[in-house]
Order: C-alpha cells, then structure tokens, then sequence
C-alpha cells in the first residue's frame, strides 16, 4: 500500500487512545503513524467537523505533553469521501512540488470545498451553530467591508493604524480572498457570516495575538482560528499541508505537529475573539486590547522565520 492509499484508508474514525499511539510513534518518525495522522485530519476537516475538537485536543495533548486525553465520539454526522474528492485533494497535493507561495495554497484548499459531498454544508453549519465560540454569528448580521481610510486615520500606536500600515507596506488584500470571487453569499447563515468575519478580522488577529506573518505563524494562527471558532477553511488548510509532509517533505512533519499543536492550545485557552466588536478597538493600543479582553500572546519554542530562513539556507552562496 503506497502512502496516499494508507492515508485515504486512514482517512475515518479512530479512537483517541489509538490516534494518540500514533502521535506518539509519529515523533519518532513512523511513516504509517503520521499517515494515520494525516487521515484523521483530512476525516475531520472534509467530512466530520464535530470532530474537530476531540482529534485536535488529542494532537495537542500527545504532541506537548498532558495527562487528559479525550475520546473522539461515535456516531458523529460525516459526509461521504467520494472518488471525485479524493482526486482534487490529491491533485492539490501533488501540486505542492511545483512550489506554493501564500495567495496559491490558500486559493487551492479554498477550492477543495467544492469537491465535498453536498451533505457537507449542512453538517457544517450546525456544527458552526454549536460552536462556543462562534456566538456572534446567531445575532450578527453580515460584516460590511473594513474601511481602509477610516484604519488610516486611527491615532499612532492603535490597532487600527497598526493594521493599516500592514495591508500597505506590505501589500496585503484587506479580506485575504475576494467574498465575492469565494460565493461566501452562497453558504448557510451562521458559515456565512463567520467565514466573512475571519476573511475581515485575519491580519487583526494577528496582531492582537501575537502572530508574525511568516510561514511557521500561518499555520500556528491557522491552528488557532481552529479552536475559536471551528473554522472550515483552517481545518481543511490543516489537512492539506500535513498531507504534504507526509507524501512530500517528512522530514518536516514533527515542526509542523509542534506548530499545529501550539497554535490549537492557543486558541483554547484565549477568550473567543469572533465575539469581540473589533471596529470598537481600532483606536486602542493592541496591548490595551489584549489586557481588556485577557488575550495571551502566542508563544512558540521554534524560531518564527524558521522555514525562511531554511530557505535562504539553500540558496547559492549560503
């Protein structure tokens, strides 16, 4: 069995105590072990969202260290995995060899989920609708879009100056995907308005948090935007790269674990941000912010531009 047929197989409901052995012989480099891994991941993130929570906690739990392990329920709402879904995520894979920079990876998982099984939305959104942390989008209504004048007029040292220089020294798009170009219009309400908000609130994040925007951070940050709110897109991000290592670039696979599960213990242990009026803040100082809503800054034991500066390892002259 090559690697893609043992994760496609893995790719169902496991026990915790079994997916927890399996991290724990992944981090000793057990290729089965991390596919199996790799499978309960992309289950989760594509077919089975209610089970985001228990397989994350016990990735954190075996990966950093804890006494507690939770079990991953039975009989949880899954949406089939059909052939055809296989075929693009695999395809989105295989594509990793040609080099992914940060706006094609995210353009690539984004359009995996339309390869899901219809009965996915629905799954879905009452999985979102449960969500601790995602109480706003029951009384919310849709965000309109971020003002990037109002961001600019914001006073020295506010978040909203803070993020306005951001987006334009660096380039960024305000909402990281167009909602247009994505049909955010087309999901349920509460997926609506939560994929909406986080496309908006990404970079703010970031900041508040504590997040570089260096590579190692993105998928920290993506980890993170997981346990707040259950993210669809995180979880499908999550799968795919870890996909990636685990066919592609194994060497890579204990830093991006530690990653995963250091972003995921973030996210839970930081009040649920989604709930925050963030356009209230823009004038604050971010610290101010952070002390008012007790938001812990994210704390890592790998340096931030780790992957960076591996790059730059490899280059010529170095």
């Amino acid at each position: 069995m090559d690697a893609k047929q043992h994760i496609q197989q893995s790719a169902t409901w496991l026990d915790g105590t079994t997916l927890r052995d399996s991290l724990n012989a992944a981090k000793e480099g057990d290729a089965d072990s991390q596919r199996r891994v790799a499978g309960a991941m992309i289950w989760a993130a594509f077919s089975c969202p209610d089970a985001i929570q228990p397989t994350y906690d016990v990735i954190a739990a075996a990966w950093l260290g804890s006494a507690r392990f939770p079990d991953i329920p039975t009989g949880l709402a899954q949406a089939p995995l059909e052939t055809s879904f296989w075929d693009a995520f695999f395809s989105a894979v295989d594509d990793a060899e040609k080099g992914y920079d940060a706006a094609s990876i995210t353009a690539r998982v984004a359009a995996l989920g339309g390869s899901v099984h219809p009965s996915f939305r629905d799954i879905s959104e009452d999985c979102a609708r449960r969500h601790p942390g995602a109480g706003a989008a029951l009384t919310n209504p849709v965000p309109g879009r971020t003002d990037l004048d109002a961001l600019g007029a914001c006073g020295n040292s506010s978040l909203g100056q803070t993020l306005y220089r951001m987006i334009v020294d660096q380039g960024y798009d305000l909402e990281v995907l167009d909602r247009e170009a994505i049909a955010l219009a087309a999901l349920p309400p509460s997926l609506r308005y939560l994929n909406t908000r986080i496309l908006q609130m990404h970079d703010v994040w970031h900041l508040v948090a504590g997040y570089e925007t260096t590579a190692s951070h993105e998928i920290a940050i993506s980890a993170f935007q997981l346990a707040q709110f259950g993210h669809n897109y995180s979880a499908m991000f999550l799968a795919t790269i870890t996909t990636i290592s685990c066919t592609l670039q194994r060497a890579g696979f204990g830093i991006l674990m530690q990653l995963v599960a250091e972003g995921w213990r973030h996210g839970r242990e930081t009040p649920a941000m989604m709930d925050i009026h963030w356009e209230a803040e823009w004038n604050r100082p971010i610290e101010a912010i952070r002390k008012a809503h007790g938001i812990p800054v994210y704390q890592s034991v790998l340096p931030a531009n780790l992957f960076e500066s591996a790059a730059a390892s490899r280059q010529p002259g170095h």
